[in-house]
């Protein structure tokens, strides 16, 4: 097949179709920008539907492969190597899903140098496709360290007060982690005489002590994105000032680069390894649940809260994936997407009304659900998402994480006990303390001192929007579809984590 034709080729760039588009109209012609951008990501959403009609869900194997020699120099070849299977698919999907509801919340939001903006959105919008489908170290690395660039000026551009300060700590913090796993990679190419992921797999006979090294080199840059405690420092400040939808692309996609990097290379290339560090990786996941929802009780920025929310969240999805069994791994992929779900959406709401407030500060609201009936009632349902209640996406990955670290315990798996399950189960609970308390300080109660705010500058507050209620709609729709038949989710992952799973060396 042409590479121009092959249907992960044609999902990967065709956003910088849009691109080129925008890029020869004027600065002024605002929304004709806006427009472009959201027609062209809704358009890779739509590559994206018909690349899952074409993928197979009883296939455990890559799919829908794109392989060509690119660079041959003195004997090595690297390739241009794309393909899709069950552990990378829904995440696919999410990153198409996502970014044209990020692009339509910015239609208020973002009034300054829109051209600009729309431009990097579409290029991250490349990179994390890239980062999804690469099955080539060295393209992995290079759409891996693409993703930075254009996050990069999303926040140091459309950001907070403290733009800058929080785009330089993410820039430095993630290329930290890059350039050990850069070196990791240079070694496993030299020694294997490829970069080809599955030919690496296949090839195997790393030896255990070399093992330990790498799979800390390339743990450094996913820890990191993850991130995992105690390399989570970054992210509060990237998120506080990120413009809405920056934050909602850096918590429901790039966050999620990091959980997908232990699940596509540290896990299968290096599988003595993963055996030995589980019980490690568990204890600093069950920490980081713990303090994650700790932290975010004692925030005062509304956005801080979310933010330090996804530490406690991410968190657990570590925790199954390195259960090391299938039911942990495929409730860790199934929470990736959750995550990206609800909090991706509590990103949302929080921008709406922020438009309205200009403050994020908890103590300032208060009877939003009298003024904002339509608002208090989306927010009530995605915060409960968030916090795991039955009935909802949240519950169905969360239990599944601790069945699945549970089993590994009981079973005399990596981790030797329960007892990360059984302290993590307490962070489901620190999650309902913080997020109820945010809901009750926000939108019940007396009428906070926001409300006389507001009217003082001639306006009061409003409710949502058709265009707010159309961004945030399509999000609750999988809430509700996750939480009550999760199955087809199940089933487009299982054979590959079957695979998975039974190429580890457990006892």
């Amino acid at each position: 097949m042409n590479f121009f034709l092959q249907p992960l080729t044609i999902l990967t760039f065709f956003p910088l179709l849009g691109i080129l588009v925008i890029l020869f109209m004027n600065s002024e012609m605002k929304n004709a920008i806006r427009w472009t951008a959201l027609v062209t990501s809704l358009i890779t959403f739509g590559i994206s539907i018909w690349v899952l009609t074409m993928f197979t869900a009883s296939n455990p194997d890559l799919q829908l492969v794109a392989k060509y020699n690119w660079i041959t120099v003195a004997g090595w070849n690297i390739q241009y190597h794309m393909g899709v299977d069950g552990l990378s698919i829904l995440l696919v999907l999410l990153t198409a899903f996502l970014t044209p509801i990020s692009i339509l919340s910015t239609w208020t939001a973002v009034e300054e140098r829109v051209k600009d903006f729309m431009v990097f959105f579409l290029l991250l919008e490349v990179g994390m496709t890239g980062v999804f489908l690469a099955q080539d170290l060295f393209l992995f690395y290079i759409f891996w360290e693409f993703t930075l660039v254009p996050m990069y000026f999303l926040i140091g551009i459309w950001g907070g007060p403290r733009r800058i300060y929080a785009a330089i700590k993410f820039f430095l913090y993630t290329m930290a982690g890059s350039i050990l796993m850069l070196l990791a990679i240079l070694w496993l190419g030299i020694q294997g005489q490829t970069f080809s992921v599955p030919d690496l797999i296949l090839k195997g006979g790393i030896p255990a002590n070399i093992q330990w090294w790498l799979f800390l080199a390339f743990t450094a840059a996913f820890a990191i994105k993850v991130p995992m405690w105690p390399l989570h420092s970054w992210l509060p400040d990237a998120h506080v000032e990120a413009p809405t939808a920056g934050s909602v692309i850096l918590a429901g996609v790039l966050l999620k680069m990091g959980t997908y990097g232990f699940l596509r290379f540290n896990i299968p290339l290096f599988p003595e390894a993963t055996v030995a560090a589980a019980p490690w990786i568990a204890l600093f996941a069950a920490i980081g649940i713990i303090y994650g929802a700790a932290v975010s009780y004692a925030q005062a920025d509304v956005k801080k809260l979310v933010a330090y929310s996804s530490v406690s969240h991410l968190g657990f999805v570590m925790l199954g994936m390195f259960a090391l069994n299938e039911q942990g791994i495929a409730g860790g992929i199934l929470q990736m997407i959750n995550h990206g779900l609800s909090t991706g959406a509590l990103f949302l709401l929080v921008g709406m009304i922020y438009e309205q407030t200009h403050t994020r500060e908890i103590k300032v609201y208060g009877g939003l659900w009298k003024i904002t009936p339509i608002f208090g009632s989306i927010m009530l349902i995605v915060a409960l998402s968030s916090m795991g209640l039955p009935g909802l996406n949240g519950f169905v990955g969360e239990f599944t994480i601790l069945l699945g670290a549970w089993g590994a315990g009981m079973d005399g798996g990596p981790y030797g006990s329960v007892w990360y399950a059984g302290i993590s189960a307490a962070g489901v609970i620190m999650a309902a303390v913080y997020i109820l308390y945010m809901f009750q300080k926000m939108f019940l109660g007396p009428e906070g001192s926001i409300v006389e705010e507001v009217k003082k500058h001639g306006h009061a507050l409003r409710d949502l929007n058709w265009r707010e209620i159309a961004t945030i709609v399509p999000i609750l729709i999988f809430i509700f579809w996750i939480g009550l038949y999760p199955a087809p989710f199940f089933d487009l992952m299982a054979p590959a984590v079957t695979k998975l799973v039974a190429a580890l060396p457990i006892p």
